[in-house]
């Protein structure tokens, strides 16, 4: 390139002269001509940075001597129709263009690019653009649909996997289907996953295994690898028997970021061989069955215990009717003893209660009486005769009346009850004794009888069982001792 202050001095005519100076944005001016002057050229290099913005395209193209930073107009760069595969990072590309320059401002950084106006893939990037072309002819043919619209089982009982034989893949697989609980039957098919035959061999594995080997899905799997070793799986022959195949098939070719057009037939695609396994068999089992062990476990337990809470009372029935029969015939002694108690405390209680009331009305009675009967000896004194007698029939009538009354009440007079027989028995500080356990306690004890009063000593008592439909009694005897007689 010329000096640019040579050029600018020969424009004006002067003669060859010390170079003046002049000014950087003149100067700027002149190394964009001289630049845009330069013949167009044709670069290729790999893409290392690329961005976007409403106005343009900026990318960085690199080779293993150096490199140069590119522009292009994104409406020039939308005409070319391009996949994203082709223009990433990575990604080889031709260039067609020349060289530019920017020549700043105060704002902003002068800066020299290679103005492109055509780009294309080289190398992979030219798989790419193929296989972007595949991907547009199998969607416009709907082929990419029917694989997905297969019934997966969701628990095979034989798998056809499709791998090289030696492959990682295949352990990795191995190892999913393992972690998964599984304990189905694996087809193999061993096939070359790299190379210009790989597909014509996979292809027809495919077709046999469907066929014949009688598989529920098919796995296909191989590990990572450039575009160019996964190309086998773009392969559209291939492709074509994948999307028409009765059976599902799983993609499991690469890595996450790694795309074939396998991935677009196919049922499924996963990510790795592992998750492959996880996509087959859709429960995990080793979960499945801990989970079923576990609730097992706590139904056997609650079964036993209700068992247990069941035969309980089952059990103490068991032991012999015997027992119920003294325990409900414990209780029945028990309410007895609580009656004759009761009983004779109400005896008790009404036999005091009438003697109170004999009490209580008999000396007002007789009282009563004998002041009508000296009234009425006063009043025979002075009466005439005539009425004296009339006056006697009436004390008569009043005293035989009395007399009626006399022996009623008698006959509920408390004592009467003991001149026929029976006694009342008391302890030693008077309270009364009303069954033989209460004597047994009480060790001495007074006989009350209609004449007297006797003190006596519990000696000692005899039992006599009597057996009839397991029932029992008991009788005692009291044998007193020392009479006595009491007022």
């Amino acid at each position: 390139m010329e000096d640019a202050s040579e050029t600018i001095g020969e424009e004006q005519g002067e003669g060859p002269r010390e170079p003046a100076p002049i000014p950087v944005g003149e100067y700027a001016s002149a190394l964009k001509r001289q630049m845009q002057a330069l013949p167009r050229a044709t670069i290729t290099g790999e893409i290392t940075e690329f961005n976007r913005t409403n106005v343009q395209i900026y990318f960085q193209l690199k080779d293993d001597r150096g490199g140069v930073r590119c522009t292009m107009w994104r409406r020039e760069f939308e005409r070319l129709n391009l996949p994203d595969q082709a223009v990433r990072v990575g990604a080889q590309v031709v260039a067609t263009g020349g060289p530019d320059y920017y020549e700043g401002g105060k704002s902003a950084s002068p800066s020299f690019s290679f103005r492109a106006t055509d780009l294309r893939p080289s190398g992979e990037g030219d798989l790419i653009a193929r296989l972007a072309e595949l991907r547009k002819r199998f969607q416009a043919e709907g082929l990419t649909e029917p694989q997905k619209a297969l019934l997966r089982p969701l628990l095979p009982r034989r798998i056809g996997v499709i791998t090289a034989e030696g492959g990682a893949a295949r352990q990795d697989l191995m190892v999913g289907l393992e972690r998964r609980g599984w304990q189905g039957e694996v087809v193999w098919g061993f096939a070359p996953v790299q190379d210009r035959k790989a597909a014509p061999i996979i292809t027809r594995t495919l077709s046999d295994m469907a066929a014949f080997g009688e598989v529920e899905v098919i796995v296909v799997c191989r590990g990572g690898g450039s575009l160019t070793d996964l190309w086998a799986f773009c392969d559209e022959n291939l492709c074509r028997t994948v999307a028409l195949l009765a059976v599902p098939v799983v993609s499991a070719v690469g890595h996450e970021r790694d795309v074939t057009l396998l991935d677009d037939v196919a049922a499924v695609r996963a990510s790795t061989p592992t998750h492959a396994a996880e996509s087959v068999i859709g429960i995990d089992l080793t979960a499945a069955r801990s989970t079923l062990l576990t609730a097992g476990r706590r139904t056997a337990r609650a079964g036993r215990q209700a068992v247990r809470d069941r035969i309980a009372p089952l059990a103490a029935l068991a032991k012999g009717p015997g027992r119920a029969i003294r325990s409900e015939r414990i209780a029945l002694n028990q309410k007895t003893r609580e009656i004759r108690a009761a009983a004779d405390r109400g005896v008790k209680e009404r036999s005091t209660e009438l003697g109170g009331q004999l009490s209580r009305g008999f000396t007002p009675a007789v009282a009563r009486a004998r002041r009508a009967t000296d009234a009425g000896r006063e009043r025979n004194l002075v009466l005439p005769g005539n009425l004296r007698a009339l006056t006697e029939r009436q004390i008569a009538a009043g005293q035989r009346k009395l007399e009626t009354e006399r022996v009623a009440l008698r006959a509920h007079d408390p004592q009467r009850t003991l001149e026929r027989g029976y006694a009342r028995v008391e302890d030693r500080t008077g309270e009364p004794v009303v069954d033989a356990p209460g004597a047994r306690r009480a060790g001495e004890i007074k006989v009350h009888f209609a004449d007297g009063a006797v003190d006596a000593a519990v000696g000692g008592t005899r039992r006599r069982r009597r057996r009839q439909n397991e029932d029992e009694g008991e009788f005692e005897q009291i044998r007193m001792e020392g009479l006595e007689e009491s007022e």
